[in-house]
């Protein structure tokens, strides 16, 4: 039997042990795995309470079990879920139950919903926003994936392929009618009107700076300076608990330490690194090297200094990657530390004062930072581009717009064939068409049971 006839379960609720676990089981199996373990099949879609029992007889666990027969459930299949209590043994036991059943096997990670995409219950991009709203970290990143699993994209590239689709109709039949007078101008005058405002509706998609493909990624900030300034106590204050040891010995910090903090609903990563200096110390050396290279990639560098003492400019310039050893000024802030041992307060625009030990300036900072995040990412609400994938596509879509516009002229042949061009790149960004090699990228990143 082909794997994708076989009948997948999976733990689909969180690591034992729990109050209650749930087990889902999809595929033409399920019902039988249903009454095997629990007796006769339930009402559909209403909750029943059952002893379980194993092949011997023997009883497993007091449980609710549900049924949902096919095609009429969230992966198109029959569903059966077991809902029992999260001991480790109640689910080992029921676990292996369910594997003695014949056609049965234990789910790959995102089989559930890659069967729900192919048997038409949800598009590739819906597909996506379901990743990202399993892996959203805020709030803002929980609404808009959100919005891309309710069909944000998917309904509009499902409108334009098919708009697609009608001016091509037009366009060759033009070319089947091309001996018939005036016929030919008459339908080829609307289906340019048409690709027109396709190509403009979707080159205002693209137009977006890609704050949605941003916000799924987050800020990335490094705490940059020379060794023994205050860094490690600076991502303390900022993750408010102690991640990284903190020590008066330069040096302490050897290799990159990374925090995941919500601000304000923005994704931000901030990352301690080692102290920027020259050393013989060769595990010191490798700190350094990984320093500079996580800040040549960070959005934000906050560059610590002592006090009144100046920033070494030779040690700054060694983060940059641009071949002119700059890089914009609003994506680099002096902050100067320690102020309560003495010295300036409060620095020269772009710049802070902060004592990371007592928190004095700290909140400021943070206020600081929110609204820089707020900059970065923009405004995401009507995004609808959350993926780099998405936008390849797109941009093939629109290029094949554009040129079947300028190829009209010269041939209604070259226009159609640009058009089916753009109408396949859709419906790849839809999963319809030819996306298998993408496919195993996408599901394998979802978690098991989902």
């Amino acid at each position: 039997m082909h794997p994708r006839d076989q009948t997948i379960f999976a733990l689909s609720s969180g690591r034992p042990p729990s109050a209650i676990a749930m087990i889902r089981v999809s595929g033409p199996q399920a019902g039988l795995v249903l009454t095997a373990l629990g007796g006769k099949l339930p009402v559909p879609r209403q909750a029943s309470r059952r002893l379980l029992r194993d092949s011997e007889s023997q009883p497993i666990d007091d449980a609710v079990v549900l049924w949902f027969p096919g095609p009429g459930t969230a992966t198109g299949e029959d569903v059966a879920e077991f809902h029992i209590h999260g001991g480790r043994a109640v689910l080992s036991a029921l676990l292996a139950a369910i594997s003695l059943i014949p056609n049965t096997r234990a789910a790959e990670p995102g089989e559930f919903t890659r069967r729900a995409f192919e048997n038409g219950k949800l598009d590739l991009t819906e597909a996506e926003g379901l990743d990202d709203l399993i892996h959203a970290d805020t709030d803002r990143q929980r609404r808009q994936a959100l919005r891309q699993l309710q069909g944000l994209l998917g309904d509009r590239a499902r409108d334009w392929r098919e708009r697609i689709i009608e001016a091509s109709a037009l366009i060759e039949a033009g070319i089947d009618f091309s001996d018939e007078g005036d016929v030919p101008a008459e339908l080829m005058a609307p289906a340019m009107k048409a690709i027109k405002a396709l190509h403009d509706e979707i080159a205002k998609v693209l137009a977006a700076q890609g704050q949605a493909e941003r916000l799924r990624e987050g800020l990335v900030v490094a705490i940059a300076g020379e060794p023994n300034v205050g860094k490690s106590t600076l991502i303390n204050q900022l993750a408010r608990r102690e991640v990284a040891i903190v020590s008066p010995h330069a040096g302490t910090t050897r290799d990159v330490i990374e925090v995941q903090l919500d601000l304000d609903g923005y994704p931000v990563t901030v990352i301690d690194t080692a102290g920027i200096r020259e050393t013989d110390d060769p595990v010191e050396q490798e700190g350094v090297r990984r320093a500079r290279a996580r800040a040549e990639d960070a959005d934000l560098v906050l560059w610590l200094v002592e006090g009144e003492r100046a920033a070494d400019p030779d040690a700054m310039r060694s983060l940059w990657k641009s071949s002119d050893g700059h890089r914009p000024s609003s994506s680099v802030w002096i902050v100067r530390n320690k102020i309560d041992l003495g010295g300036a307060a409060a620095g020269l625009s772009g710049e802070f004062g902060i004592s990371a030990s007592r928190g004095d300036g700290i909140p400021e900072l943070v206020d600081t930072l929110v609204r820089f995040a707020a900059d970065f990412f923009g405004t995401t609400e009507g995004a609808l581009v959350t993926r780099a994938r998405q936008r390849d596509l797109l941009t093939r879509a629109s290029d094949s717009l554009r040129r079947s516009l300028e190829l009209v002229e010269e041939g209604e042949e070259l226009a159609a064939e640009e058009l089916r061009s753009a109408a396949y790149a859709l419906g790849r960004l839809l999963g319809r068409v030819d996306v298998e090699d993408v496919l195993g990228a996408i599901f394998q990143k979802f978690c098991i049971g989902k």
